[in-house]
């Protein structure tokens, strides 16, 4: 949306009158973002980057503070137009900004300093905190990231259990059907792309097209060929076997993939007389695995019972590890899939003697849409602020919810490099640079400088954010 470039209007009305809050002598601030808990005892770190590229890349000008300054004017709050027009002055419209925070992809314990923001220049302490609004909306991609990191360590525990090549299956267990069930296109994107850091299934185009276009990744997810319900239902009901046939001849062949939704009718009967009986021998002929995709009905149940029909029809072999590999065929379940829907569709499946690796499943909805901020319950902070030449602790310590106690002092994350454990620490008031403190032996600051004065300092691949999730 055009209106909505102006990074200025980017943020929340009441942040236009904070820069005359402040006590007086405040030349500096620092804050941070935290997941503070939340669904997850983990998070994997991802999406910063693509913010900084698309928002803060974009130097500010004197055409956007005289849009700014009037909108204000209008809206009914102050606006800093001395202090917009000095970072256009002084430092071209670049943000006097420094970022820090953990490579993309890491995976962090909750309850620890993800990103820090501070100022760098006097007259712009007020600036961390009118970023708020943007900057926090991290907490989509690093949350989709997230249950998407859970979900493939819960895949794996079953692929483990009843599969041969549990590392050869995972990528593709759990695709991605959610671009249509998102608020906006760049949801889709940023959601998207943060379901790929752990998988390579996706139908959501704007999710692959953003791992390229801010992380270089030329093409980081695949998809089939696959039937939607028009495209069964339009040859009727008397022809749903023709259907399938077309499908076949268009798509299969050998070593490939085909997906058919097959429960426009009767899931149960297409299985028995159109797969398993009418088409069984072209399905085999083609050297095509045909995906049978139920998308109706309890997803435990429909799940079981289709594997049992299409065991019946085309048999199956025994793994090393004595489970029941479906031949020619397998499943893919798109309805209802959300995490317990899945760990008890694999705990069904699997105590039925059925390898992990029969099924797949498309997660729409529930995958990029269906988690807030409290899922994980991000918050941007400040903690620190520096008053007449010295930095006072600031926090908050509400009595109503010890929940909300906020860090306080200029932070760090530390990792120990031989036990893999992380602390948040504050830095000694007299040290100029954070990174150069370190308290003790064995500990290296896990957060790098990402963003400086309007430049990206680092740029990470999509293939090393996939490596660092996958450490």
């Amino acid at each position: 949306m055009r209106h909505l470039q102006n990074l200025i209007l980017n943020t929340d009305s009441y942040k236009a009158s904070h820069w005359l809050q402040y006590p007086p002598g405040t030349d500096a601030t620092y804050f941070y973002v935290e997941s503070r808990g939340g669904l997850y005892e983990r998070t994997v770190f991802f999406g910063l980057q693509a913010i900084l590229k698309e928002y803060l890349a974009t130097p500010i000008t004197h055409a956007m503070v005289d849009e700014a300054r009037d909108f204000y004017a209008a809206h009914g709050e102050p606006f800093n137009e001395s202090g917009w027009r000095h970072i256009v002055d002084r430092f071209n419209g670049r943000l006097p900004l420094r970022i820090r925070a953990v490579p993309e992809g890491t995976v962090v314990p909750t309850h620890h300093a993800l990103v820090t923001i501070e100022s760098t220049d006097a007259q712009c302490c007020w600036l961390p905190s009118y970023l708020e609004t943007l900057l926090l909306r991290l907490w989509y991609p690093v949350t989709v990231a997230t249950q998407s990191w859970h979900l493939k360590q819960l895949i794996r525990q079953y692929l483990d259990l009843s599969s041969d090549d549990p590392a050869g299956q995972i990528a593709f267990k759990l695709h991605d059907f959610g671009a249509r069930g998102v608020s906006s296109a760049e949801s889709a994107g940023l959601g998207g792309a943060a379901h790929l850091v752990n998988f390579m299934g996706t139908d959501t185009v704007s999710g692959v097209l953003t791992a390229r276009a801010y992380y270089g990744e030329a093409m980081a997810g695949y998809s089939i060929p696959a039937a939607e319900h028009s495209t069964i239902t339009s040859w009727g009901r008397e022809r749903e076997v023709d259907a399938y046939r077309n499908m076949l001849r268009q798509f299969a062949k050998p070593g490939g993939l085909v997906a058919v939704v097959s429960d426009s009718y009767d899931i149960f009967k297409a299985i028995r007389e159109h797969w398993g009986t009418t088409l069984r021998e072209e399905v085999i002929r083609s050297g095509a695995t045909v995906v049978v995709r139920p998308d109706s009905g309890e997803p435990v149940d429909v799940v079981h019972q289709c594997l049992g029909l299409l065991d019946e029809a085309f048999g199956h072999t025994v793994n090393a590890k004595g489970y029941r590999v479906l031949q020619h065929v397998r499943l893919i379940q798109g309805d209802g899939i959300n995490p317990n829907s899945i760990r008890a569709i694999l705990e069904r499946i699997t105590k039925a003697g059925y390898s992990a690796e029969n099924v797949a499943f498309g997660m729409g909805g529930a995958l990029l849409q269906g988690i807030n901020r409290d899922t994980q319950k991000f918050a941007l902070k400040c903690s620190a602020a520096r008053i007449d030449g010295a930095w006072l602790d600031v926090f908050k310590a509400p009595v109503t919810d010890p929940g909300k106690l906020s860090k306080r002092g200029r932070l760090v994350l530390l990792h120990h490099r031989e036990f893999g454990s992380y602390r948040t620490v504050a830095v000694p008031d007299a040290l100029a640079r954070v990174e150069d403190y370190l308290p003790e032996p064995g500990w290296e600051h896990a957060m790098v400088t990402v963003w400086e004065d309007g430049a990206l300092v680092q740029d990470w691949t999509f293939a090393q954010v996939r490596e660092r999730s996958n450490a």
